[in-house]
């Protein structure tokens, strides 16, 4: 059996208070129990918890005593420091300049300053997470179909880089396990997007990827799914989450609490359009990482709101941009 003694809450003024005098509470087993304070004898100390208490006699039984340890919210390092720079995250990869969630991208990223390099993640058929933004391979690759419906096989043989430039061509679709191994290996941090709605199983097989690679301390997820969050939240509550929003919620601040975020992230035009709603959102601990921003008079405007990162196509430009205020 252990115990332990909370503090004296404050007398009310009116009404009646069940704590009033402070309780001590009493853990055995699986079972607990409140006992008023005035029902307790103290050993060593005063009843309040402040004079070094010991022990408590009750009902004849000397109890030792366990502090209550007080602990404050760890603090969000997400949020920018004061008068420091904006984070650049590199909106997959650097693909201002190189074949979008492919290595080479990650590499040019890396190369460019990005603190974080932003990415998308979605299962082949037969449930590997692979790096790709659309739901078809169409656009990026020389295949063609739902990426849900090509099995791994199929989507390690396409190329994604010719439809950007002939010299990348030969550039492959990465799995997530190959983009966190380079990044483990190589460097780097990753905003990681779940792309569209996934079950339980499937957040559950990405979350299994990220600690097989040894990278939730440099891993964030964020989802436009809420469902997704919660699924992430209950797997690996370790793992930082953000919403993505294409227009603002009536009450971010509420929605943040709601989902335990660490971050708000909205498109850069509905931030605009609230923007004083950076500063509810830090007041609340969160931050707030708008996207796609790609020039200087959007980087000036956001950067003046105090926002805390930037996801960019242009990377290298945004840090030089950093690296060129006052």
């Amino acid at each position: 059996m252990s115990i332990s003694l909370l503090p004296r809450p404050p007398r009310r003024t009116r009404g009646r208070s069940a704590v009033a005098l402070g309780t001590v509470v009493i853990a055995a087993g699986t079972m607990s129990l409140a006992v008023p304070v005035s029902a307790a004898t103290p050993v060593g100390g005063d009843a309040a918890g402040s004079g070094g208490v010991r022990a408590l006699v009750i009902g004849g039984a000397t109890v030792p005593l366990t502090p209550v340890k007080i602990t404050k919210p760890a603090a969000n390092r997400y949020l920018r420091p004061r008068g420091g720079p904006v984070a650049v995250v590199a909106h997959r990869g650097a693909s201002s300049a190189a074949p979008e969630n492919t290595l080479v991208a990650q590499e040019v990223a890396r190369r460019a300053g990005a603190d974080l390099i932003e990415t998308d993640v979605q299962p082949s058929k037969d449930g590997v997470p692979f790096v790709m933004h659309d739901r078809t391979v169409d656009r990026t690759t020389n295949g063609a179909g739902p990426v849900r419906a090509l099995t791994s096989a199929q989507l390690r043989k396409l190329d994604a880089g010719s439809w950007f430039a002939p010299h990348y061509r030969g550039a492959k679709v990465p799995t997530l396990a190959g983009q966190l191994a380079d990044l483990r290996t190589r460097g780097g941090r990753l905003l990681l997007e779940i792309k569209g709605p996934h079950t339980r199983a499937e957040v559950a097989r990405i979350v299994k990827v990220i600690r097989a690679q040894r990278m939730t301390g440099r891993v964030f997820v964020q989802s436009f799914e809420v469902s997704v969050l919660r699924y992430a939240r209950e797997l690996a509550p370790e793992l930082p989450l953000g919403l993505l929003r294409s227009s603002l919620d009536a009450d971010p601040v509420g929605v943040t609490k709601n989902l335990r975020l660490t971050a708000y992230n909205p498109s850069h035009g509905a931030l605009l359009a609230r923007p004083r709603i950076v500063a509810d959102l830090h007041k609340a601990g969160v931050a707030v990482m708008p996207w796609t921003a790609d020039s200087p008079s959007l980087w000036k405007r956001l950067d003046t709101l105090g926002v805390d990162a930037i996801i960019t196509n242009r990377p290298a430009e945004l840090t030089g941009w950093n690296d060129a205020r006052p």
